[in-house]
């Protein structure tokens, strides 16, 4: 009997664990039904349906794609699509299609001979790192389009987007030309 009690309490014991320890399978395919959504405009194989408007999120830092849904969600940064779809996930979602993303390969583009690196490129290599594909918590830059980039870009230098204290002070001291150089660089990455 107390062999019995022993084992017993053991393959409970386990068995409990496991059932804490993995999350059910439901959860994921739940995530990918809401990852579906994301689907309609960022592309089903990473390529935003309209890349001059729309970021590419896969292969996205997980830290920068979270903070982004989250400044949605709490109306810090503004989007007529992206604020009504944020508030409409719990924070476990937002962390969840954040880390979905992020897993998910950066799209590949026909290779090309990248061009010079353009005065003011360094300022931007401190934080998105020398590659400029990021890292924890500065996003990728690198194969953006250019339409996008100087879009935000233009957006930090006007405050029309402050969702981060540092990025209109960087982009009101560079010139306009500046900002599109560094924009068609990055663009060609």
């Amino acid at each position: 009997m107390v062999m019995f009690t022993r084992v017993f309490s053991a393959v409970f014991g386990l068995g409990f664990g496991l059932v804490v320890a993995i999350p059910p399978v439901h959860a994921a395919d739940e995530i990918e039904a809401k990852a579906q959504l994301c689907a309609a405009c960022h592309g089903d194989k990473g390529t935003p349906a309209d890349p001059k408007t729309m970021p590419v999120i896969w292969g996205q830092q997980q830290s920068y794609l979270m903070k982004q849904l989250r400044d949605f969600r709490n109306g810090e940064r503004n989007s007529a699509i992206m604020s009504p779809i944020a508030r409409g996930l719990a924070e476990g979602d937002l962390r969840r299609i954040a880390a979905y993303f992020a897993a998910k390969p950066w799209p590949q583009r026909a290779s090309a001979e990248a061009p010079s690196p353009p005065k003011g490129i360094a300022q931007c290599q401190a934080c998105h790192q020398p590659n400029l594909q990021g890292d924890m918590p500065a996003p990728r830059l690198a194969g953006l389009s250019y339409e996008y980039l100087i879009a935000a870009m233009r957006a930090f230098a006007t405050e029309e987007r402050s969702n981060n204290l540092d990025m209109p002070k960087f982009m009101q001291a560079l010139t306009e030309r500046e900002r599109d150089a560094i924009a068609r660089y990055l663009a060609a990455l």
